[in-house]
């Protein structure tokens, strides 16, 4: 599936019910192709509002939006918010100077950001929260996966495509929306959650923060948001993630494997890589649990998953029973193609954390004669900031290729303090096995040399390297 492909998108099996102060609204979305910024534009449309968006290049997340009944324009430009605009979104990644924005501000339009927006509505309904350097996404996906095989409807926001959900968003008519809170310019500040977790907590972002202790201390903000009559859901296992809990203004209830949490994982096993435990709430037994997805990062999701739709009100038997069932989100282990041999996946994973746990997982559950991954590096700034931990992240790959950085959000400046042939100098030096290859044709044409039946090849980062992983398909049904 191309990048930001969606199915159908779900709404309440009773629309009418599902009412929002935004509906009949005329809404503009900046930058509307975005991860969140689409969901977002799919669910006011859900709600009935009047939506139209701009984004820079035509695209088919574009096209499906305007069969949705957006109007879209393609470049960015004033023209493109209508005369009876009411309300303007833009996202983090719009420049100030956009012409749109500049343009929607002389007009004295209402103009807000997308976390913003988001969190108004989240405040229509009882938010839940899932906040983490690493994780949000699934775990957001398996709350509302679960809440709405439950039969119990809930609003949500994720930063991905859930296929078993019809796309990254939906409107329901229950009580619950579900959104994942990033911290990424403290977005996550415009949230109000009734319930929240916290994930796990990481430098990161550290283009807009100046070291760990700003993030944690961001961290400790969102949790200072949630309703003191709400409950915080924090690893109890991150040293991290104790500093931003500590004096929560509600009740914190933490998980993990260790003895001490509230919800705790007993009698650890695992099959292909795919974990399972006894969960214990408070010492008691209260379901068994089976990781839907493979590695260990994964149980930790469904620990903390499993605590948040036990507080929604899912009873422990569905919690065990429909968490199985879900298949997981677009661009987290996805697999593309398994022919003649060879396994190609991709993966969103672009900070060391993730790339260690991705490959410790893909080697556990398919056991590959070799294992190669083409990571592309996102971002110039948190390639050189956390150079030496991307350097140690590749240990369980037999091969890293590694294109050009991937340019967002960085001044032309940071360009010049870090390459990609710094990463694989580095992960030479650890003892890894690294080159570079500039562009993807060169990297598909190494690839179809190289490539030997039992291998395995993941795609792996946040940019566009999706694209040589379908290239790889398309070979591969063609040639072999």
């Amino acid at each position: 599936m191309p990048d930001g492909m969606e199915t159908e998108r779900k709404t309440s099996s009773d629309p009418a019910s599902a009412t929002s102060r935004y509906a009949g609204r005329k809404i503009h979305l900046i930058g509307v192709a975005g991860a969140g910024m689409r969901a977002l534009a799919r669910m006011l449309l859900d709600y009935g509002a009047s939506v139209s968006g701009s984004d820079m290049s035509a695209s088919g997340t574009l096209d499906r939006l305007v069969a949705d009944g957006a109007k879209i324009g393609v470049g960015q430009k004033p023209e493109n918010i209508p005369p009876d605009c009411e309300l303007v979104v833009f996202s983090v990644a719009i420049h100030p100077q956009n012409p749109e924005l500049v343009a929607a501000r002389e007009r004295g339009l209402e103009v807000v950001k997308y976390s913003e927006m988001l969190g108004r509505l989240m405040g229509e309904r009882t938010g839940v929260a899932v906040s983490g350097t690493h994780g949000k996404s699934t775990t957001t996906a398996m709350v509302a996966y679960v809440l709405t095989t439950a039969g119990m409807d809930p609003s949500y926001v994720v930063g991905a495509t859930v296929e078993q959900l019809g796309g990254p968003s939906g409107v329901g008519a229950g009580r619950h929306f579900v959104a994942e809170a990033c911290e990424f310019d403290r977005s996550f500040l415009n949230l109000h959650p009734h319930y929240a977790a916290v994930l796990n907590i990481e430098e990161d972002h550290l283009d807009c923060y100046q070291d760990l202790e700003a993030i944690i201390e961001a961290f400790r903000a969102f949790v200072a948001r949630v309703d003191p009559a709400g409950v915080v859901v924090a690893n109890g296992e991150d040293r991290n993630v104790a500093q931003a809990v500590r004096g929560a203004p509600c009740e914190v209830q933490t998980f993990g494997l260790a003895e001490g949490c509230t919800w705790r994982g007993v009698n650890l096993a695992s099959e292909n890589g795919r974990y399972r435990c006894d969960v214990l709430l408070g010492g008691q037994e209260f379901c068994r649990l089976q990781s839907p997805l493979p590695g260990l990062h994964n149980l930790y999701n469904s620990l903390a998953a499993t605590a948040l739709l036990h507080l929604a009100g899912v009873s422990a038997a569905k919690i065990s029973r429909l968490l199985g069932g879900f298949s997981g989100t677009h661009r987290r282990m996805t697999l593309k193609a398994q022919n003649d041999g060879v396994t190609v996946l991709d993966d969103y994973a672009h900070h060391p954390t993730e790339i260690q746990a991705t490959l410790r997982a893909l080697r556990e559950c398919y056991q590959p004669r070799r294992l190669v991954c083409v990571f592309q590096p996102h971002q110039h700034s948190r390639t050189r900031f956390l150079l030496k931990d991307f350097s140690r992240s590749f240990a369980q790959a037999d091969e890293v290729i590694v294109p050009d950085i991937y340019f967002v959000r960085d001044s032309a400046r940071e360009r010049d303090y870090i390459s990609s042939q710094d990463l694989v100098s580095q992960i030479r030096l650890c003892g890894g096995a690294a080159i570079y290859l500039k562009t993807f044709e060169d990297i598909t044409e190494h690839l179809e040399q190289s490539l030997q039946p039992g291998d395995l090849v993941v795609t792996m980062g946040a940019g566009n390297i999706w694209e040589v992983a379908d290239e790889i398909v398309r070979w591969l049904g063609n040639n072999r």
